[in-house]
């Protein structure tokens, strides 16, 4: 039998997707307290340009400001890079508060 993560978010990487400068300290159950530094951000997951180590389906749990702790799998790896989608999606009304408080400069904001 064949195991691993089943998410029940659809693929939707064309999902509006903010630039951040964001590091975070992740909690992973085989390496422990990981630093990263995640780049993007969207309600639906994140990307970090700092994978190293790090394997598709892994499990994560960073802390974001407004929503605190919340859990993130590895759906994609590249290079350095590796995408991660949320255990649950964000509400709109908290992400636009986790992104006014991560990205300060309101050019850098995506139109809402």
């Amino acid at each position: 039998m064949a195991s691993g993560v089943n998410l029940s978010v659809t693929d939707l990487r064309k999902a509006a997707r903010h630039p951040v400068d964001f590091p975070v300290i992740a909690e992973h159950q085989k390496h422990g307290d990981v630093e990263m530094h995640v780049a993007n951000l969207s309600a639906q997951g994140f990307m970090i340009d700092d994978a190293k180590g790090l394997g598709r389906g892994d499990r994560v749990i960073i802390r974001l400001p407004i929503v605190g702790r919340i859990e993130a799998y590895v759906i994609w790896l590249s290079g350095e890079r590796a995408g991660f989608q949320f255990e649950r999606i964000i509400r709109l009304d908290d992400f636009m508060s986790i992104i006014d408080t991560l990205q300060p400069n309101p050019r850098l904001r995506r139109s809402r």
